[in-house]
């Protein structure tokens, strides 16, 4: 997929409203070879997925020996709303807490005083993170309106090829 073909899905309207969503699905291939998906936090900053999460976790050894992962943004909503993505992983060692982090779990309903203990307890905490960029190669929107998955397009495409027979 081209970089112009890229931001031209990324830049749709639904696509930006996914994108400002808080929670993505994280795939990627374990050191054990067997396939992980794992919910995440993240901010979308214009070009790239940004995640974070603690040093020792242990996805970070897997993305080390295999960069390739698939995001997946949705809605709970029928139709659904599909944002799909694939890229590879660039791990960033921080020192402290990533401004990511904070913005990324800033839309979780917290009273003030909820947002500032979750804060000291977050800072406590960390003595750093890591910072999962993904710079998108290939992305897909799906809203079962305007775009379907490629599956369900070749159904339509025979059925509507037998119906003009």
């Amino acid at each position: 997929m081209q970089p112009n073909e890229i931001t031209e899905v990324l830049n749709r309207p639904i696509s930006q409203e996914l994108l400002a969503r808080d929670l993505t699905r994280l795939a990627y291939v374990a050191k054990d070879g067997t396939p992980r998906n794992v919910p995440i936090a993240f901010v979308w900053n214009g070009s790239e997925i940004v995640m974070c999460t603690s040093k020792n976790a242990p996805k970070l050894a897997a993305l080390r020996n295999n960069p390739a992962v698939a995001l997946t943004i949705d809605t709970e909503v029928h139709p659904p709303k599909i944002l799909l993505i694939r890229g590879s992983a660039e791990l960033d060692v921080v020192d402290g807490i990533p401004d990511e982090y904070l913005e990324a779990n800033s839309t979780y309903q917290m009273t003030p005083e909820q947002r500032v203990e979750w804060e000291a307890e977050v800072r406590s905490l960390y003595d750093g993170m890591v910072r999962i960029v993904v710079t998108p190669t290939w992305a897909k929107l799906i809203d079962f309106e305007t775009t379907l998955p490629s599956a369900v397009e070749e159904l339509v495409r025979q059925r509507d090829e037998r119906q003009r027979a």
